[in-house]
């Protein structure tokens, strides 16, 4: 008996060998990824019954529809910084719209290990990464980059993206509407108005276009006769470009529709819960796409890689959570972190203090932006309207079978406590397994960066950032946890200013009562030598202090921080934000801040944009 079962395995082994080996023959696949922007699983063949998209839902009948795709950031350049490293950017220090952050010399972008492989990779054409790129990451990346310009029998890495659906083509006008408008399915957070109505409905105008313009991209495969020997992605970046899912990171903002088609030849290199015609239930996000387009292009996988493939071979085991982040945002800073499994999205705002709708200029160019808030204004929106325009709770739970929208916040409820300690625990893990920046201020990242000479990555791992107690102090401070008191004194006198830091937050967070009650202490911080301390404690008096005399000087801290030649640029962006944001006088603010000290200074166009665009709201705010 023994002997039969050696056999049968020795046979086994030798068919798996042989099997393997006329793989390894095969030539290696091609590439193709077909992107768009600002579009969530707005889809016919996801079940949408208002898109109109007949070339997209007649290619699903031959592809993998994957149901749980996340974009990990809710905004363009942080969630192709995502793509283009195989990495989370809050350990690179890179989760801030266009951040541009160096990365250690030792680690590529994804594309040169494809090209180390053999592989001709091109881009057409949008990069808009926030890291700097050390040598060549494309063959060619231009509107004119194309596979047909590869050597012969070549494989090749392609991606062609679409900007028809970017968030700037919903307020595009005029505009001739195609679909009803008044049929148009606004979300319940949205208000039910004409142009909310319009805007929904010219996004499932440009989803059509798009679907048009990805029917020419496959027509010119078939015609170059490379259908069966090209593996297709098709995707959007990140969620739809409408106000709250753009640019948040909830469901709304992080799903993206995703559709893989592998032909027959390379159906080896599907896993088991990839169905032609199909869908897949996998937890899939946008770290796990370098890692998965090496594994298929048969390149080893470096080891500074972060996600896990989800193509490649048979036998693929699932992951059970996604992470999604946000940092700052354009000229706002902010920070929050979600995770989700198959059923639930876990959300943790570090910053309660603010509102969700902070005045983000590019958001408010969108028509349901400006009528949302005037309504909310007017005292005029629904429950589930206006909580966009209210501080945020600590923490949120939703389920998204039971509550497509996100709107019942779980939090509180018996019945789910176990599924939120889950998710807490997941959130807790990944912080610490990725070493999250995120917990430092920008502005304190790249000061601690510069004066070790580390990346941001390097600095997330060496013993100048203790991740372990700097989280611990953001989830007590950020919390509305009983025992804050004695946290608070001892964190308020750390040494680390990171620790120093969460102590603001949290008595900006507990409100009045508290910010008053520790108004010495908080008057001692303006004069820190830390200016995110001081900074932060500047804005817990101007929002909650019953002292004018603390307010003044709490004012004239900030000023200082804005004027001081040394500030950082980060430091005067959040100076601006805050003075912005408080409830003194706009006129005497502006009077005060006068003209943009950034705009002499060797800076990004970017920074200076964004201070411009604080200075103008407190200019507009005073007329």
């Amino acid at each position: 008996m023994r002997c039969c079962s050696l056999l049968i395995y020795s046979l086994l082994a030798m068919a798996c060998m042989l099997t393997s080996n006329a793989y390894a023959d095969q030539p290696k696949p091609n590439i193709l990824w077909i992107t768009t922007e600002d579009i969530g699983p707005q889809w016919g063949c996801y079940g949408d019954a208002y898109a109109t998209t007949p070339n997209l839902d007649e290619y699903a009948k031959k592809s993998t529809l994957y149901l749980n795709a996340w974009s990990n950031a809710p905004v363009c350049a942080p969630a192709r910084t995502t793509i283009i490293t195989g990495m989370y950017p809050p350990s690179l220090g890179a989760e801030h719209m266009r951040s541009m952050v160096n990365i250690p010399k030792d680690i590529s972008l994804f594309p040169v290990y494809l090209q180390q492989a053999g592989y001709y990779c091109t881009n057409n054409s949008k990069e808009d990464y926030n890291v700097n790129q050390a040598g060549k990451t494309w063959d060619e990346s231009s509107n004119k980059a194309h596979y047909k310009n590869r050597k012969d029998g070549q494989p090749f890495f392609a991606v062609f993206n679409s900007t028809m659906t970017h968030e700037s083509q919903i307020r595009k006008r005029p505009h001739n509407w195609v679909h009803d408008t008044a049929k148009a399915p606004v979300p319940p957070y949205h208000p039910d108005t004409i142009e909310c109505r319009q805007d929904w409905a010219q996004y499932y105008d440009n989803i059509t276009e798009f679907d048009t313009q990805f029917a020419n991209q496959i027509k010119e495969l078939e015609t170059a006769g490379l259908t069966q020997e090209t593996i297709v992605f098709v995707y959007g970046d990140h969620g739809s470009g409408m106000p709250r899912s753009k640019r948040w990171p909830y469901n709304s903002g992080l799903h993206v529709p995703l559709m893989v088609f592998i032909p027959e030849k390379y159906k080896h290199l599907a896993p088991l819960d990839y169905k032609t015609g199909g869908t897949s239930d996998r937890l899939v996000s946008f770290v796990d796409l370098a890692p998965t387009v090496l594994k298929l292009a048969g390149a080893e996988l470096p080891k500074h890689l972060q996600g896990n493939h989800f193509l490649g071979e048979s036998n693929i085991p699932e992951q059970t959570h996604l992470h999604g982040f946000r940092g700052r945002m354009d000229e706002r800073a902010d920070f929050t972190r979600s995770v989700r499994n198959k059923k639930y999205v876990y959300v943790r705002n570090y910053h309660p203090q603010r509102i969700y709708g902070q005045y983000i200029d590019y958001m408010f160019q969108t028509p349901t932006t400006q009528v949302w808030k005037n309504l909310f204004d007017a005292g005029k929106a629904t429950p589930a309207q206006a909580k966009f325009w209210q501080v945020k709770p600590a923490e949120e739970l939703f389920e998204l079978s039971a509550d497509r929208y996100e709107i019942n916040n779980l939090i509180d409820s018996p019945e789910h406590q176990a599924v939120l300690a889950e998710l807490r625990e997941a959130h807790k893990t990944h912080v610490l397994r990725i070493h999250d920046l995120g917990f430092l201020t920008e502005a304190e990242m790249h000061r601690r960066g510069e004066k070790l000479s580390l990346t941001f990555y390097e600095l997330g791992k060496s013993n100048y950032y203790n991740i372990n107690e700097i989280f611990t102090a953001a989830d007590l401070s950020a919390r509305y946890t009983p025992e804050f008191e004695a946290t608070f004194k001892k964190l308020n006198v750390a040494d680390d200013a990171a620790l120093r830091f969460w102590s603001c937050v949290g008595l900006q967070v507990r409100g009045k009562d508290e910010v008053n009650k520790h108004a010495i202490e908080l008057k001692s911080n303006l004069q820190d030598t830390n200016p995110s301390v001081s900074i932060y404690s500047a804005e817990a008096l101007l929002k909650f202090s019953d002292n004018l005399e603390l307010i003044n000087t709490a004012q004239q801290k900030l000023l200082e921080h804005v004027h001081n030649p040394k500030s950082s640029v980060f430091d005067i962006m959040m100076a601006l934000q805050v003075l912005e944001e408080s409830t003194a006088d706009p006129k005497h603010i502006a009077e005060l801040v006068k003209a943009n000290p950034i705009s002499n200074k060797n800076l990004p166009k970017k920074y200076v944009e964004y201070s411009n665009r604080l200075l103008k709201k407190i200019e507009d705010d005073a007329k």
